[in-house]
């Protein structure tokens, strides 16, 4: 698990993952006690380092684990029984697959979101330990390169991903600052065209396309934000390329 400032998940979230033989967290200099709550529990360990980027950070914390299988959850998720079930057996089970997809079902303001953009969102989070490597290049919503085949688990993971309108702002200023970075590396440039027409996509996409006007004034909030989201990745593209 990587955290920053999850005290008010990090209980639940160390809760849902007590099945493994090993729990390892890697925070980077939370200042909410996230860090002094980490450290009471006796059966994590935790490390303290400077956060670059995810991919760099979940390239660390893959080289922390000793066990074969690594399991990767976010502190906002949680495992349901019939999941934590699955991932037991698929574990304890020969077979050639070295990576694992799970479905996320999200929840904004402990409201389930089922359309807003989120209905076909998976991640890879369970691997093989060798077998897996996140790509460098690719700082934000990070993706890891398989040795090997992969799968979709039947059963899906449950994604507490926004408390507040401002938490979720908050994130996407935050990502987008990252995807600016990762655009500018590669020799991008932000333009009118950008500014204007890429948000409004964005929101037109996700409120009538993909239905998230059916998740009523939170699925609003998400679709407008998500666009702002957008909005904000090319203004902080500009800035770097000035």
């Amino acid at each position: 698990m990587i955290t920053f400032n999850e005290v008010n998940h990090i209980d639940a979230a160390i809760e849902t993952i007590n099945f493994a033989d090993e729990i390892i967290v890697v925070d980077s200099f939370s200042n909410d006690g996230t860090y002094e709550k980490l450290k009471s529990y006796k059966n994590v360990k935790t490390i303290q380092r400077k956060f670059v980027n995810f991919t760099d950070q979940r390239n660390y914390i893959l080289k922390q684990a000793k066990y074969e299988w690594v399991l990767f959850i976010d502190a906002d998720e949680r495992i349901p029984e019939a999941l934590k079930k699955e991932i037991i057996e698929y574990v304890n089970t020969p077979h050639e697959i070295v990576g694992f997809m799970f479905r996320r079902l999200f929840y904004f303001k402990q409201k389930r979101i089922r359309f807003s953009g989120f209905q076909s969102d998976t991640t890879y989070r369970l691997f093989k330990k060798d077998c897996v490597k996140y790509i460098e290049d690719k700082i934000v919503h990070e993706m890891p390169i398989l040795n090997g085949e992969s799968k979709v688990l039947k059963n899906k993971m449950l994604h507490y991903c926004f408390d507040s309108a401002l938490h979720y702002k908050s994130k996407m200023e935050h990502y987008a600052k990252l995807k600016a970075l990762e655009l500018h590396k590669k020799g991008k440039k932000a333009y009118t065209f950008h500014f204007l027409f890429r948000p409004l996509y964005k929101f037109i996409m996700n409120y009538f396309f993909r239905l998230g006007f059916l998740d009523g004034k939170e699925g609003l909030t998400i679709c407008y934000l998500s666009a702002y989201g957008v909005y904000f990745r090319y203004q902080e593209l500009k800035k770097l390329s000035n």
